[in-house]
């Protein structure tokens, strides 16, 4: 403007000395030159700003590493870029400007940081910012408040806030502690922005195949003084099996002896069932409480991630790797090497999964992480099917879902399938559920926790996962091993029911009778209100004879001996049994089926008759209904569905109504 100026005062002076057609032309052309000089100024004001915008942008470099360490400090390092102040008056002023922005860069991070670090509440009024900035900080600070309830409802706020911008999930995926990760994580539908993404996969030629990875992290554990399953399984997976032991116990994939020995060589299996192969050896492992420091130590963290993120068309595979997770979790001393390794984003991902088993397992690893809210551990085995994540809703009584043989946790208690392409169609249209208790259940009832046990079990000895562990099966050993899993689940600790099907009701059975027998367990005996059998073959069952006798299971398992009709352990086992249950008054309902099940191509039978499974206590309802369907209810309006639920509401009903 003084340049402007002084073009002006030039102009009058000489249109004021001069002729009157020079002063003319003089004004003009002076007009002229201070137009151009002005406008040139205001273009090079703008190229300049937006230089030096430009430039503050990429000086400005956050270090994510010191904001861990100095606990949500954000720390700012300004990189400096070389001037010469004294080469010319533009580079002079150019440096001049450049410093007093990045004073007031420097500024406005030192008033976040203090805002951050110090009490806000009494200084809203005071702030001159964005009302929506300062509620994340408000937020942020509250996640670390000495005041647990002030903590948990930040956590649910910063969830329920759907309205941040990109740099703010960004920000407050920097600065957030492992705590506040862990709860946002088990929130509902929570916006994955909020976690770290894991670290990006290295190129294939510049390390091991994925398979040979496994491989190396199985060899690098310890082989001795280990269960002989874990033994097993890792010793199949590195290949050092001999072909007769591969022949003789038929191995994963060989259910025909002599026929598919596994030993012969695993470079023609597909690298992925080798990879799946390794990683059931790695989860026997990851139970060994021992082993977990050596699987996390020797990168498998690390190499897990980047199988899951290579195979991510398998399923089977991504919920072998989360169980391993699971089961590391449950060491709180590996917590914070399991989340920087990215795996919190992974959790919180499948958590959102559709199918139940994906949810179910990412589950059960979070919970173990969460030690904010849940006291409680679950081993391998026992899986949470609601509530799956943090709630305001007060858990008041407990349901356990135990299954029969070659049943699982999930499949037991899915909704019946449909027989006929009509009703697969129909199906399609209605909410079909791939597991009654995870969706009925828990909407009806939902301060209850539901829980589904799962172990291995199965007719024949061909078909065991483990075949060193054929010996160990039998209802003695499950129940303890059961028992243990169960009391750090904290089951006992609040009312109980049980839910069971076929040979689940007899390892109940067995369990509430050690519980009888060790003052540990009293809680679980005293607080269990109900049980629920569905098809128990409470007295044996024929099938167990009819199979020997046809030789069509070619080696019963012990499960299937132990279910021979009046077979002297079942009938001490139910008198036993019905003593505790008279004197702690339990309540019981039983279903029996009363349509013969497909058993092969050509052969159909009662699996469990009405008198086995008349347990001699309780109510008895016959169903139309095959041994397979007893404890799969058609829709949730259906009888079956409807006359269990009115059994575990009548039996909570003193305990939950308040």
């Amino acid at each position: 403007m003084s340049v402007t100026a002084l073009r002006l005062i030039q102009c009058r002076r000489l249109s004021t000395a001069g002729q009157p057609g020079v002063k003319k032309v003089f004004q003009w052309k002076a007009l002229r030159k201070a137009a151009k000089v002005t406008g040139a100024l205001i273009f090079g004001g703008c190229v300049f700003i937006s230089y030096e915008l430009v430039a503050l942008d990429k000086a400005v470099t956050l270090d994510t590493s010191a904001v861990l360490q100095e606990k949500y400090k954000s720390q700012v390092y300004l990189k400096a870029t070389p001037s010469d102040e004294n080469e010319n008056l533009t580079a002079g002023l150019t440096h001049k400007t450049r410093k007093e922005l990045h004073k007031a860069a420097r500024r406005l991070l030192e008033m976040s940081s203090r805002l951050f670090l110090q009490s806000l509440d009494e200084h809203f009024s005071h702030v001159d910012a964005d009302p929506h900035e300062v509620a994340l900080w408000v937020l942020l600070k509250r996640t670390q408040s000495a005041n647990k309830a002030i903590r948990l409802q930040a956590v649910q706020e910063l969830a329920d806030n759907h309205h941040w911008h990109d740099y703010q999930y960004q920000t407050a995926a920097q600065v957030i502690d492992q705590r506040t990760a862990v709860g946002l994580a088990r929130t509902p539908q929570v916006d994955l922005r909020f976690f770290r993404q894991p670290p990006a996969l290295p190129e294939m030629q510049e390390v091991l195949s994925a398979e040979d990875g496994l491989r190396q992290l199985l060899a690098s554990l310890p082989q001795s003084e280990v269960d002989k399953c874990v033994q097993y399984f890792t010793s199949l997976a590195l290949r050092e099996s001999s072909q007769s032991l591969a022949a003789q116990r038929g191995g994963l994939w060989c259910f025909g002896g002599n026929g598919l020995p596994y030993a012969q060589s695993l470079t023609s299996v597909p690298s992925e069932k080798v990879e799946s192969f390794c990683l059931q050896a790695l989860v026997q492992h990851s139970k060994v409480q021992s082993h977990c420091d050596y699987i996390v130590s020797n990168g498998g963290l690390q190499l897990l991630q980047r199988v899951y993120q290579l195979r991510r068309d398998s399923p089977k595979i991504q919920r072998n790797i989360v169980r391993i997770i699971g089961n590391l979790a449950l060491n709180e001393g590996v917590h914070q090497a399991i989340i920087q390794s990215g795996w919190l984003s992974v959790l919180a991902e499948m958590m959102q999964s559709p199918h139940v088993m994906q949810a179910s397992h990412a589950a059960r690893a979070l919970a173990n992480l969460d030690r904010e809210t849940v006291e409680e551990k679950y081993q391998d085995g026992v899986y949470i099917l609601h509530p799956q994540t943090r709630g305001n809703q007060p858990i008041k009584a407990d349901v356990l879902f135990i299954h029969g043989i070659l049943g699982a946790a999930f499949k037991t208690w899915r909704q019946k399938d449909p027989s006929t392409s009509e009703e697969k169609e129909a199906e399609s249209k209605d909410d079909y559920t791939e597991c009654w208790p995870k969706s009925w259940l828990a909407a009806d009832c939902p301060n209850l926790r539901v829980l589904s046990v799962e172990y291995d079990s199965h007719l024949s000895d061909w078909m065991a996962k483990c075949p060193a562990e054929n010996q160990r099966k039998s209802l003695a050993y499950r129940s303890q091993e059961l028992l243990k899993k169960l009391k750090q689940a904290g089951v006992g600790e609040r009312p109980v029911v049980w839910v069971a099907h076929s040979m689940g009701g007899l390892l109940v059975k067995k369990m509430l009778l050690d519980a009888s027998g060790d003052p540990d367990m009293d809680g679980l005996l005293n607080n269990t209100k109900g049980i629920l059998f569905y098809s128990v073959p409470h007295h044996g069952t024929f099938m167990a004879e009819y199979s020997v006798n046809v030789r069509y299971l070619l080696f019963p398992s012990i499960e299937v001996r132990e279910l021979c009709k009046d077979s002297p352990a079942l009938l001490n086992l139910n008198e036993s049994f019905l003593n505790i249950a008279k004197e702690k008054d339990f309540k019981v309902l039983s279903f029996a089926e009363t349509l013969p099940t497909n058993i092969g191509p050509m052969i159909k039978i009662l699996v469990v008759p009405t008198q086995s499974a008349n347990l001699g206590i309780g109510e008895l309802i016959e169903v139309d209904v095959d041994h397979l369907n007893i404890c799969k209810p058609e829709r949730k309006d259906s009888f079956l569905y409807k006359r269990s639920l009115q059994f575990i509401l009548e039996a909570l009903q003193s305990y939950i109504s308040h």
